[in-house]
């Protein structure tokens, strides 16, 4: 304890000069001056010295919270003079956030609604649910417009929207214009940037198409199995099949209306997406009616190919109830090209009924009017139309009979 006491004793302390120290007053609490000013740090060479009994009851472990003083009061301990503060350990630094990888972003950033040029490598047919459906040929009226566009370039921009991989933008209107500035070495072409959902895409492409005039009955097919699919598709899944019955009719409805049809030639159209090439050209160029081909659908291409050989050598289209009787005897198994030869060899009997059909009526009678009313607007008018009309050509009869 001596050497202890040596220890921790103030260098240079100067004699004592008061009065003599009591055993009382060493038991009494001593007084801590407070710490100089400038913290914990004691100027250099110099070290203060610790209160009377503070050093003895730190060195024996005492509480380095508090004190119990004699009378059992309680005390804050000092921290030790002459030794700087504890040093906070350092926060862990916050946990890194991994985010998802941002998603690639087109070739070129443009801004939506303005006229840019892309490049043409950059520009890819439409090919959401099924392909474009207007043709794009090679024909006089494309060799024109290879040459308006070699000397005057695109006038009119095409219509696109990003691709949903981020690489190049889909064509929704433009294909014959992206076509003919292929074929006249252009690199890049003027465009508008949208974004569209699949139904938007769509319609767009169908309203875009309008001015080229009424689409061949093949684009129509295929526009109008488009349209179906990207309907279907935004609505919810049906979760049976009797749900799916009624989405899919009220999804051919709404076709319908947009392009005013009835539900039944909505999906008589469709069926012509089931012919072969060679018996759809036969229907583009009028070669064969609509209603024979959407009966020839229902057939094996195989024998689909057969009739339209016939139909080439005998010179001849199948009528509506020639058709029917081809498909017949194809889901009997007992169609071949013997037998398809001998049907269209068959002179067809004149119709007794005139047929006109509801879209040519629907051009001189609203809507609202019924099939009714119109056969009784179209009697009326006839005669009065025959009133009109001088004797001689209001009874033909008599007046054949004078010719003769």
């Amino acid at each position: 304890m001596a050497d202890e006491k040596k220890n921790v004793a103030p260098q240079d302390a100067p004699p004592h000069t008061g009065p003599a120290v009591t055993d009382k007053d060493k038991a009494a609490p001593s007084k801590v001056e407070p710490p100089p000013p400038g913290g914990d740090k004691a100027a250099p060479g110099k070290t203060e010295p610790p209160a009377p009994g503070v050093l003895d009851k730190v060195s024996r472990g005492g509480k380095s919270g508090k004190e119990k003083l004699s009378g059992g009061a309680v005390s804050p301990q000092s921290p030790p003079v002459g030794k700087p503060a504890p040093i906070k350990a350092a926060e862990a630094p916050p946990p890194e956030i991994k985010l998802p990888p941002m998603p690639e972003v087109p070739p070129r950033p443009v801004e939506e609604g303005k006229i840019v040029y892309l490049k043409m490598s950059e520009l890819h047919p439409f090919h959401t649910f099924r392909e474009h459906p207007y043709k794009v040929q090679d024909d006089k009226a494309m060799d024109e417009l290879v040459g308006t566009i070699r000397e005057h370039g695109i006038m009119t921009p095409a219509t696109v929207r990003p691709e949903k991989d981020g690489k190049g933008y889909e064509i929704i209107a433009g294909h014959r214009r992206h076509h003919g500035g292929a074929r006249a070495g252009l690199e890049e072409m003027p465009c508008i940037v949208r974004e569209m959902s699949d139904l938007e895409a769509v319609r767009e492409m169908r309203n875009s198409n309008k001015q080229r005039g009424d689409p061949l009955p093949s684009e129509l097919a295929k526009l109008l199995d488009l349209e179906l699919e990207a309907i279907k598709r935004q609505g919810a899944r049906p979760k049976n099949e009797k749900e799916a019955e009624s989405l899919g009719k009220l999804s051919v409805e709404i076709v319908g209306k947009e392009h005013d049809m009835n539900y039944k030639k909505v999906l008589r159209y469709i069926r012509l997406n089931h012919l072969v090439p060679e018996l759809l050209d036969k229907v583009d160029s009028k070669g064969m009616g609509f209603m024979p081909a959407v009966e020839l659908s229902y057939i094996k291409p195989e024998n689909q190919r057969l009739i339209a050989v016939s139909i080439d050598g005998e010179q001849a289209s199948p009528s509506v109830k020639q058709a029917k009787r081809l498909r017949e005897l194809d889901q009997e198994g007992l169609l071949n090209g013997d037998v398809i030869d001998g049907i269209l060899s068959e002179e067809k009997k004149e119709v007794d009924n005139v047929i006109i059909s509801t879209d040519e009526l629907n051009k001189y009678f609203g809507k609202e009017v019924t099939p009714r009313q119109m056969k009784d607007q179209i009697l009326a008018l006839l005669d009065e139309w025959k009133e009109k009309q001088p004797p001689e050509l209001a009874k033909p009869e008599k007046k054949s009979e004078l010719d003769k």
